[in-house]
């Protein structure tokens, strides 16, 4: 091999290895959120370890630090405490003027409100915060959809990128809790559904402000992608 043929061996060959080095990055951007997320909770369940949610009265205000060992205000614990610590955790609300919270999934979000799904540019920027709730429905406690939605995106390699606290809505199923905080009061649900659709089906978002009420939560399907849209819809506590 001459010097020409070994200079041409070693550039394609690194070029070779940049492109197996890049294809990797851009796979654990993509997926790996998703998968970390899915890990903890599979970690959380074996352990058989519960959420339990405080009343609006028992929630830490914002000047006082809450105990560490006890309180949870991310979307997941630690590994070490998922391995090690209380079977019993306390899951705090971000922010009781709005918050989700889900305790099956160890899921704690603030949700911003009033956004506009159809524009890309308003709501790209939220949903690397939290969750946004759109732009046209209503509120919780009021008659109709309370549409929540968080990890979408314009492009696939974008995906890791934003918030992941829905990546577990899959794991979610009929009966499941989810508590929604909303000005200073608690609004209880249990999950009655889950459909999964295309992103041009906007029929669960543009109900009629006079039906019944119910709490709307979207996220992309299947997680870390965009082909599709993953729906859990749930009802009040109180409702028949």
């Amino acid at each position: 091999m001459n010097r020409k043929e070994k200079i041409r061996f070693l550039l394609l060959h690194s070029l070779g290895n940049f492109c197996i080095l890049f294809s990797l990055y851009g796979v654990a951007a993509t997926f790996g959120p998703a998968l970390s997320y899915e890990l903890q909770f599979r970690i959380a369940q074996a352990r058989g370890i519960e959420y339990k949610v405080p009343q609006v009265s028992q929630v830490p205000r914002d000047d006082v630090k809450p105990n560490p060992s006890t309180a949870q205000r991310s979307p997941t614990l630690g590994f070490a405490t998922l391995l090690a610590g209380n079977k019993e955790q306390i899951l705090i609300p971000n922010d009781t003027e709005f918050s989700i919270v889900i305790p099956k999934i160890g899921a704690s979000a603030k949700v911003f409100p009033n956004v506009d799904p159809s524009n890309p540019v308003e709501f790209l920027p939220v949903l690397k915060q939290g969750i946004a709730h759109a732009q046209g429905s209503v509120f919780p406690g009021m008659s109709g959809n309370t549409y929540l939605f968080a990890h979408s995106t314009d492009n696939w390699w974008h995906v890791g990128a934003y918030n992941a606290v829905f990546y577990l809505l899959k794991d979610l199923t009929v009966g499941d809790q989810i508590i929604v905080f909303f000005e200073g009061k608690r609004h209880e649900y249990v999950v009655s559904d889950t459909v999964i659709a295309d992103p041009t089906d906007v029929s669960l978002i543009s109900q009629d402000h006079s039906g019944e009420e119910r709490l709307v939560l979207q996220t992309c399907w299947p997680p870390g992608t965009i082909w599709k849209r993953l729906y859990v819809i749930a009802k009040p506590v109180n409702a028949n």
